[in-house]
């Protein structure tokens, strides 16, 4: 899925957002430790929400020649369908724009593909990926 930062529908959402390293972003979320360890994570920018005091969603992004893709979208299971995603994602794309970005790509699975679109994402077509 992708779309131009222009075309963005939401206001910069306003929710509770706390700072964290990248080994307690994984550790929180239940991540592979080690997980993208061979690149510079000063790249990337990692959004963490918190509800009543806990870090319950968090959203990664990685800006490239313009592009803001936005990884690893996920919230803890007894705080879903509350927002949280959509929110980290639109609060990445407010930011993408302040940092000269000009467009945004994700991809996603079927169940996610609204979550995306509410905010202005629509499908660029399939990837077909194998899994052993």
């Amino acid at each position: 899925m992708g779309m131009e930062l222009d075309d963005m529908r939401m206001p910069r959402p306003e929710i509770e957002l706390v700072a964290t390293g990248w080994d307690d972003n994984l550790r929180i979320f239940g991540l592979p430790p080690g997980l993208l360890s061979g690149r510079s994570h000063r790249l990337s920018q990692v959004l963490v929400a918190r509800v009543d005091g806990e870090r319950v969603a968090t959203a990664m992004a990685f800006d490239h020649h313009g592009d803001s893709g936005i990884y690893n979208v996920a919230t803890l299971e007894h705080a879903r369908r509350r927002g949280l995603g959509t929110a980290l994602t639109a609060i990445h794309l407010h930011d993408a724009l302040a940092r000269g970005c000009r467009a945004a790509s994700v991809q996603s699975t079927a169940i996610a593909e609204g979550v995306y679109a509410s905010v202005g994402f629509r499908d660029l077509g399939r990837i077909l990926e194998y899994v052993p």
